[in-house]
C-alpha cells in the first residue's frame, strides 16, 4: 500500500501540475492577459504549486520534519538534478544579462532562508518576512520586465511553449480544476505514503521530504524544464529553476511557518542546508553566460546521486566518523 501511495501521489502530482497550468493558462489568454503576466506568475506559480501544496500536506498530518525536508531538497533537486538533466538532454547557454536579477535574488532568498533556519525554528514573522518578500521581488520583476524586452521575453517563449491548450473558456476552467483537483489528491496520497515509508524503515520523516517528497514534488519541473531544453530553450529551462528555487524558499516556506511554526531538523541545520547554499553558488556561473555542457552536467547529476547515496547511508552517521 505504501508504495501505491507514492506511485500515486507522484503521478497526481504531474498530471495535475499540467492541467493546471495548461488550465489556467489558456483561461488566462482567452481572457485577454498579456504573455508576460501568464509567465511570470501562472506557469511559475503552476509548477511549483506541488512542493506548497504537500508541504501544507505534511505541516497538517504533523510531518513538520518532512515539510522542512521538502522545501530544502527540492531547491538542491533543482540544481543538481533536473539543471543536469536538462542540459544532458541539450547543452544550456544564456545569452546576456537577463538572470543577473533573478540570479541574485535567489542568492539573497536562499541565505536569509539558512539564515533563520539556523536558528531552529522559522516562526510565524519569519514566515510572514519571506513571504512578503516573494511578493515584493514578483512585483518587482513585473515592473522591471514591463521595461527590459529581452527579460520579458524569457516568459513570453514560457507561453510559447505550450501546445494544444483548451481552445474554450469553460473547457479551460475544467482543466484547470481537474488539475487543482489531481494536485490536491496527489500530495495528500503522496505525504500519507511518505510518513508510512518513514515508519517502515524507520527513517527520519526528513530524510524522506529530502529525498522520495523532493524527487516527486520537482516533477513538474523536470518535465517543463527538460522540454524547453530540448527545444533549445535553454534560458526558459533555467528560468523554471530559478523561479522554483525562490517559489520554494520564500513562499512555501513562509506560507506553511504562517500556518504552523517550522521546527528545523538537526540534520538540515548541520548538513543539508549547507548543501543547499553550495548548490544556489554552483548555479550562478551559469546564468552570467557560461556554457552548461553535458561533461558538467554529469557532474551534476553525480552529484546527486552522491547525496541520495549519503542520505540512505545516513548523514548522521557520516557526520559522526567525520568528527
Amino acid at each position: 500500500m505504501m508504495y501505491l501511495q507514492l506511485i500515486a501521489g507522484f503521478v497526481f502530482l504531474l498530471g495535475g501540475a499540467e492541467l493546471l497550468v495548461r488550465g489556467s493558462v489558456a483561461a488566462a489568454k482567452l481572457l485577454g492577459i498579456s504573455p508576460l503576466v501568464i509567465g511570470m506568475t501562472i506557469i511559475a506559480l503552476g509548477t511549483s504549486l506541488p512542493e506548497l501544496v504537500v508541504s501544507a500536506n505534511a505541516v497538517l498530518a504533523g510531518a513538520v520534519s518532512m515539510a522542512v525536508g521538502n522545501v530544502v531538497g527540492s531547491n538542491i533537486a533543482n540544481v543538481l538534478l533536473i539543471l543536469g538533466a536538462s542540459a544532458v538532454v541539450m547543452p544550456l547557454a544564456v545569452t546576456g544579462k537577463a538572470f543577473v536579477y533573478e540570479g541574485a535574488a535567489m542568492i539573497a532568498g536562499s541565505v536569509a532562508f539558512a539564515a533563520i533556519a539556523l536558528t531552529g525554528v522559522i516562526g510565524f514573522w519569519s514566515g510572514f518576512g519571506l513571504f512578503a518578500a516573494f511578493l515584493a521581488f514578483l512585483f518587482h520583476s513585473y515592473w522591471r520586465e514591463l521595461k527590459d524586452r529581452d527579460a520579458a521575453a524569457i516568459h513570453v517563449m514560457e507561453v510559447d511553449e505550450l501546445a494544444g491548450l483548451p481552445s474554450t473558456l469553460p473547457l479551460a476552467v475544467l482543466v484547470l480544476v481537474l488539475g487543482l483537483v489531481g494536485v490536491l489528491f496527489g500530495a495528500k496520497v503522496l505525504v500519507a505514503g511518505g510518513i508510512e515509508a518513514a515508519r517502515a524503515f524507520g527513517v527520519a520523516e526528513e530524510v524522506i521530504g529530502l529525498t522520495v517528497i523532493a524527487i516527486g514534488t520537482s516533477l513538474p519541473e523536470l518535465a517543463a524544464s527538460a522540454v524547453a531544453a530540448y527545444r533549445g530553450h535553454g534560458e526558459v529551462a533555467l528560468g523554471n529553476i530559478l523561479g522554483s528555487n525562490l517559489f520554494n524558499l520564500m513562499c512555501v516556506a513562509g506560507v506553511v511557518a504562517m500556518i504552523t511554526p517550522l521546527a528545523v531538523p538537526d540534520q538540515i541545520v548541520q548538513f543539508d542546508l549547507w548543501v543547499m547554499l553550495a548548490t544556489t553558488i554552483l548555479v550562478v556561473p551559469f546564468l552570467v553566460g557560461r556554457r552548461l555542457g553535458r561533461g558538467a552536467a554529469i557532474v551534476l547529476l553525480a552529484a546527486y546521486a552522491a547525496y541520495i547515496a549519503a542520505q540512505s547511508y545516513g548523514v548522521a552517521d557520516i557526520l559522526a566518523q567525520a568528527s
